[in-house]
């Protein structure tokens, strides 16, 4: 049971650096990536689906995403859904087939401002750890006031949270370093 705490703090820490993996996803770096329109919803057939689902994403070049959709009566409802997202500022252009996309170039600025979100994604991912920490650490003193662990255990097992909490730490921080420097690559 006392071990499991810790067990389900290191899962929760390895979770919070996969999300914050994910958004760093989408972010723009100089190049096309498909994982940039993750976040897109589509509004098709009544409801918003994620771009995924409705159409096929690929980078045939550096600076080209092409969307081919699965319904090609979809093509508008997908070129729009992406000039709506104000957070990637891109123009898509469509010939009845596909959708294609072209990545411009960043500037200085730009690429500053999104180095900027990565400290913000990098932030939210700490308070989510911390509030991960925080949970595990009140339920191993919950366990040490019910008596069902001695004060060394509570001790050990505190320190094994916070073992798993720098490495999830460091993880994530080499991360964000990581896509820095992306961005920052011209």
């Amino acid at each position: 049971m006392n071990e499991n705490i810790v067990q389900q703090a290191q899962t929760k820490f390895a979770q919070s650096v996969e999300r914050f993996k994910d958004e760093l996803k989408k972010l723009r770096t100089g190049r096309a990536s498909a994982g940039m329109l993750d976040g897109i919803m589509v509004e098709v057939y009544g409801s918003s689906m994620p771009l995924n689902q409705v159409a096929n994403v690929t980078a045939p070049e550096a600076q080209l995403l092409q969307i081919t959709p699965f319904d090609p009566t979809s093509i508008q409802a997908i070129a729009n859904a992406i000039r709506d997202a104000q957070s990637l500022g891109l123009n898509p252009s469509d010939d009845g087939r596909v959708v294609r996309v072209a990545i411009p170039a960043l500037n200085e600025e730009r690429r500053r401002e999104i180095t900027k979100q990565v400290g913000v994604k990098l932030e939210e991912c700490m308070i989510a750890m911390r509030a991960v920490r925080h949970d595990a650490l009140n339920a191993i003193d919950a366990a040490k006031k019910d008596k069902s662990i001695g004060e060394d255990d509570a001790k050990r097992l505190a320190s094994q949270v916070d073992e798993h909490m720098a490495k999830a730490k460091s993880d994530a921080e080499a991360n964000g370093k990581a896509k820095e420097a992306e961005i920052m690559k011209i």
